[in-house]
């Protein structure tokens, strides 16, 4: 059966792309799913990561691959065939190559935190999404352990039939300290809850797919 993609998307920075699909990579692939990443961000932030994990001795589990323009979508058709999960970790402010990688998707996670930024922004990649009639999933990140912004923000876009994720991310140290050593947050700290937050958003996205 041919790998469903996912394309982890958001028009603004920082808003932590490539934390969330390094993080829900490690998390599938422990999960028994041969997973490839792909980089098409011209920041290569996940490439970064991913050769401090194969320094580390980790590079199993995972395929990966980092392309820009053209030869991406060639790339990821030919992966499609020996993976079951495809996760591409697209770039900000770079229209022509979001809109490839929602294209490939069979499903697009936007990354939300809590700020009118994100949420403008992120009305943007939905637009892109719409156009390219690809399935949306919207995951609230680094939230605050205190506060009603996340609950008055969950009311808000279900107000508007926006396709919300159950789960959401806390603001924790745990995310960025297992990507300095090469790892995902469910092998660094396999008890956290920053592990349970990954598996549980892994298990909502699977059966999203």
């Amino acid at each position: 059966m041919p790998a469903k993609t996912i394309a982890v998307a958001q028009q603004k920075g920082g808003a932590g792309k490539t934390t969330l699909a390094a993080h829900l990579g490690v998390a599938l692939a422990g999960m028994g799913r041969k997973v490839a990443l792909f980089d098409v961000d011209p920041q290569k932030s996940l490439t970064a990561w991913f050769e401090m994990r194969k320094q580390a001795g980790k590079a199993d589990g995972l395929s990966f691959s980092s392309f820009e323009g053209w030869k991406a979508s060639s790339e990821i058709a030919r992966a499609r065939a020996a993976a079951d999960v495809i996760i591409i970790d697209s770039p900000p402010h770079a229209e022509t190559a979001a809109r490839l990688a929602i294209r490939e998707a069979d499903l697009v996670i936007v990354p939300v935190q809590l700020s009118p930024m994100d949420l403008w922004a992120m009305r943007t990649t939905l637009q892109m999404a719409d156009r390219e009639k690809a399935r949306v999933l919207l995951v609230l990140n680094r939230v605050p352990p205190r506060g009603k912004m996340a609950d008055e923000l969950r009311a808000s876009l279900a107000k508007d039939n926006l396709p919300l994720a159950v789960t959401s991310l806390g603001n924790r140290m745990a995310f960025a300290a297992s990507l300095l050593d090469g790892l995902g947050v469910t092998e660094a700290q396999p008890s956290s809850v920053a592990a349970g937050e990954i598996r549980a958003l892994a298990d909502e996205v699977l059966a999203a797919l």
